[in-house]
C-alpha cells in the first residue's frame, strides 16, 4: 500500500521551503555495491538529516537491496537517487559539479576526515560492508578518507561511518555559514518546492 500524501497546510509548506533552503547541492554520497538493506536505509535517513539531496548508486556486482517500506520510504521520498552502471558515467556526474571525490579507506594514504576541507563540493564513496571500496575507485578519486578511532575495532558499520562523515561535513559547513544561503537557484528551489508539495 502506498503512503498517503499528507494534507497541505501553511505550516507544512513553510517547512518544505525551509528544508529545501538548507539542502547542500554540492555534498553527496556514492553507495558502491552495499548489499545490506538496513544499512542502505539508514544511510538515506542520514542524508536527509544532514541536507544531502541526492545519493549516487553504483551497483555493478550486487543487486540494489529491497528496502523495507517502514524503514526507508520516508527518507527515500525526500532524497533523490542517481543510478550509474559504469565508472565513467559516475565520475562524470560528480565532476560536472566540481566535486572532490574521497573513497573511505584504512590505507596509509587516507587522511582523517577532520583534516579535509568539506565546505567545498565533495562526494564520499562508501563501499561494501565486507570488502570496503573496490580498488577500481582508488585510481579515479581525489583522495582517501578515514574516521579516527581509538578502540580495538578497526572500522565502523558503513551506515554509521556515513553519518559520521556527513556530521563532520555539516559541522564545517555550518561554521562557514553554508546553511545560511541556499545552494540552489531561486528557480531550482521553486521547482523543487512544487515537486515536494505533491509528495
Amino acid at each position: 500500500m502506498q503512503n498517503k500524501r499528507r494534507p497541505r497546510t501553511p505550516e507544512r509548506d513553510a517547512r518544505i521551503r525551509r528544508v529545501l533552503a538548507l539542502r547542500q547541492n554540492d555534498l553527496t554520497l556514492v553507495l558502491a555495491n552495499i548489499h545490506d538493506p538496513h544499512n542502505v536505509s539508514a544511510i538515506y535517513r542520514s542524508c536527509d538529516a544532514f541536507g544531502v539531496p541526492l545519493v549516487h548508486l553504483y551497483y555493478t556486482d550486487t543487486a540494489f537491496p529491497v528496502l523495507g517500506a517502514k524503514s526507508s520510504a520516508s527518507a527515500r521520498k525526500w532524497v533523490q537517487t542517481a543510478r550509474h552502471q559504469n565508472m565513467d558515467s559516475l565520475m562524470a556526474a560528480l565532476k560536472a559539479k566540481n566535486m572532490r571525490v574521497y573513497a573511505t579507506s584504512c590505507t596509509p594514504a587516507a587522511k582523517a576526515v577532520g583534516d579535509l576541507d568539506l565546505t567545498e563540493p565533495v562526494a564520499f564513496v562508501m563501499g561494501n560492508e565486507h570488502r570496503g571500496v573496490d580498488g577500481e575507485f582508488l585510481s579515479r578519486v581525489d583522495g582517501e578518507v578515514y574516521i579516527p578511532m581509538y578502540g580495538m575495532i578497526q572500522s565502523f558499520n558503513v551506515s554509521v561511518a556515513a553519518a559520521v562523515l556527513l556530521a563532520e561535513a555539516s559541522r564545517q559547513r555550518k561554521a562557514a555559514g553554508r546553511y545560511e544561503r541556499p545552494s540552489y537557484s531561486e528557480e531550482e528551489l521553486e521547482a523543487l518546492y512544487q515537486e515536494w508539495t505533491q509528495k
